[in-house]
């Protein structure tokens, strides 16, 4: 006997599970596949890019815009008017198919029998999507001496297509669209006025001598844009920095002898160059700007590349090392850019990206002789453009060659020769660097676990003085201190985040001879340049081992002894006090430390590592400020400053100390 399905089993799929969407309702279905969702602009911006491209077609002079109080948004335009006669294949009126069908438009039929050669609107989904995403919609078209009106309600048809002749006073031609956008579709049903605002003047600006106005009527205010100037004009009012040559402009269509492209595609472009800031960036194709750029931009991009690199070959002007790359001449320039493509192909329903592959060549050839040919009839603005572009080409390299701190996990390793403390008080805790690996282990074993940590530093540590901050994680043991120390270098007008501090105390741990000073100098120089904070905020110290130790013998009711002299003239006064103390002159012994290795972990311990016997600096600037204890750093540790460093030592050579 078979088992009976339960009755709540998978739902039943058959022909009739699969639903065909009519007419507009894709659209409302799934709005963000047509248009941005975000506010209404886009769904505003296709009847706009319609009235705009009878103005780029010829047709019209004048774009007039109005936001009503209501919500509702009118567009009119003075160009040919849509038609709306009846199509002779669907049998209805053309301007009732322009807003009720997906794909139908008249921008499919390209080259010179089309009705649009060069427009922006090219999938035949923008007014109609309009329409489905509005409760109401009129449509108004003056056209060979009549008027034809009709009204759309959720993108159907509520009030059919109305004609009569164009009243006197009434415009000869022309198309008037009032459209309310359906809030429901939107995050908000609000205009952003300031990207409306700039897209109106945009199109006044891409199509020089057309009039572009809008009227708010809450605030009552009109604002109009007529340039007659085009690109350069606009270019130069919106600039933030100063460009550093004039501004390069120029433009190239085909003609009808073109082999590589359509009679009348190509570009005009107005490019500056500026040493600070934020670069203006705006490109449009058929005059809509994909938010995303595009090929067309590539093309920029590629023709200004190739053209200052060519003028920097010919007047080898490239330092030896340096290779330029686009984004070198390309990081400080601003630019407005308006292409026309016959056949564009955007990414997107909302055009946000151009993808035609043709745009790269055919903007770069228009670009690139033209910039050729401008530099070098002016070679001093070239040279002043190669000297930017070199510049940005040194900095990435530079920072290039930046080395991070080596992390894992997503916290910096500590490294393996630290021996760390147990404690976590960090005031309490302290560090030792520590010169030699053989000191390490002395240190290691005499030292307090509970506080004190240890990490050996092998050889001699990096001049930092010159050293980029970038670079300063390629040597491993100054990344190996920054990493135990827990903060990161900086300079003196930083705010570093010491929340990562590790210890209290960082105590530079170096032999008492002259190798063991130079160490003590190198680190010095290392926190100075590179962690000035520490060093302000007092958790840097340098530890004083002593150099000699004076073994006593027993003398009347004193048993024998030890003692630790610093310098000779701490090792002068231990004699002097054993003599007026009777030992005999030649019953005393004296060992030289050459260096924290000889000590083992006992006299390591009392000598330099415990609290209360140790003799520990603190390092301050004093009352000398830091630009001064910086000129005299450099003197000491720069690289080129032999003869500061020979005239300082005649100067001041015989108030040193030396220990041969």
């Amino acid at each position: 006997m078979s088992a009976k399905p339960p009755a709540s089993s998978t739902p039943e799929y058959s022909e009739g599970s699969i639903r065909v969407l009519k007419g507009l309702e894709p659209v409302k279905q799934r709005p963000g596949m047509y248009t941005r969702t975000d506010n209404p602009l886009h769904v505003i911006q296709e009847v706009l890019d319609n009235a705009a491209d009878e103005s780029l077609g010829g047709f019209g002079k004048k774009i007039k815009v109005t936001v009503h109080t209501d919500g509702s948004v009118t567009i009119e335009d003075d160009g040919r008017g849509i038609p709306f006669g009846m199509h002779p294949e669907e049998k209805a009126p053309v301007i009732e198919l322009v807003f009720t069908r997906l794909h139908a438009g008249g921008k499919f039929d390209k080259g010179k029998g089309g009705a649009y050669s060069f427009s922006g609107g090219l999938h035949g989904v923008g007014v109609s999507v309009t329409n489905a995403l509005a409760k109401r919609l009129e449509a108004t078209s003056y056209r060979e001496g009549m008027v034809a009106a009709l009204v759309f309600e959720n993108g159907d048809v509520t009030q059919a297509l109305q004609t009569r002749k164009i009243a006197e006073g009434d415009r000869k031609s022309g198309t008037t669209i009032r459209v309310w956008p359906d809030a429901k579709y939107f995050e908000s049903a609000v205009l952003p006025m300031n990207e409306l605002t700039h897209l109106l003047r945009s199109k006044a600006v891409l199509m020089p001598g057309v009039s572009v106005s809008l009227l708010v009527e809450k605030t009552k205010e009109t604002q109009t844009w007529l340039y007659k100037g085009g690109l350069r004009d606009y270019l130069t009012q919106t600039l933030t920095g100063d460009p550093v040559i004039p501004l390069f402009e120029g433009e190239g269509f085909a003609d009808s002898q073109s082999d590589n492209f359509a009679e009348g595609e190509g570009a005009a472009w107005a490019v500056a160059f500026t040493e600070d800031g934020q670069p203006v960036r705006e490109s449009y194709v058929n005059l809509i700007p994909p938010s995303a750029g595009g090929t067309h931009e590539s093309g920029l991009r590629d023709g200004l590349f190739t053209a200052v690199k060519s003028f920097i070959e010919l007047h080898s002007l490239l330092p030896k090392g340096v290779k330029l790359m686009p984004e070198d001449v390309f990081a400080r320039a601003s630019y407005v850019l308006s292409t026309k493509v016959l056949d564009p192909q955007f990414q997107g329903q909302i055009k946000e990206r151009l993808n035609s592959r043709d745009a790269v060549r055919l903007v770069s050839s228009f670009v690139r002789p033209a910039l050729e040919l401008w530099l070098n009839q002016h070679v001093e603005y070239g040279k002043k453009l190669a000297e930017l572009a070199i510049k940005a080409a040194q900095s990435r390299q530079k920072a290039g060659q930046k080395v991070e701190k080596r992390k894992s996990s997503g916290v910096a390793v500590l490294p393996g020769k630290l021996t760390d403390c147990e404690s976590k008080d960090i005031a309490y805790n302290e560090v030792f660097l520590v010169e030699g690996d053989s000191a390490g282990g002395s240190a290691k074993m005499g030292r307090d676990k509970e506080n004190q940590a240890i990490l050996p530093l092998r050889g001699k540590v990096l001049n930092t003085w010159e050293v980029d901050r970038d670079r300063l994680f390629a040597n491993t043991e100054i990344h190996d201190i920054s990493v135990a120390i827990g903060v990161d270098p900086h300079g003196p007008n930083d705010s570093p985040d010491m929340s990562g501090l590790r210890y209290g105390k960082v105590c530079i741990l170096s032999d008492a001879d002259v190798d063991g000073s130079h160490i003590q100098v190198l680190l010095l120089t290392l926190f100075f340049r590179h962690f000035p904070k520490l060093i302000e905020t007092g958790h840097v110290y340098v530890a004083r081992p002593p150099l000699f130790r004076v073994d006593a013998p027993a003398r009347g009711k004193k048993p024998a002894s030890k003692a630790y002299a610093l310098d000779e003239g701490e090792l002068t006064a231990i004699l002097d006090k054993l003599r007026k103390e009777g030992v005999r002159e030649a019953a005393w012994s004296i060992s030289r430390f050459k260096g924290l290795g000889e000590m083992n972990a006992e006299q390591l311990w009392d000598t330099t590592l415990n609290p209360d016997t140790r003799r520990l600096l603190p390092v301050t600037l004093g009352a000398i400020n830091f630009g001064d204890t910086e000129a005299l750093i450099t003197k000491l540790m720069g690289k080129g400053e032999a003869a500061a460093r020979r005239e300082l030592m005649e100067l001041h050579g015989d108030s040193v100390e030396v220990d041969i």
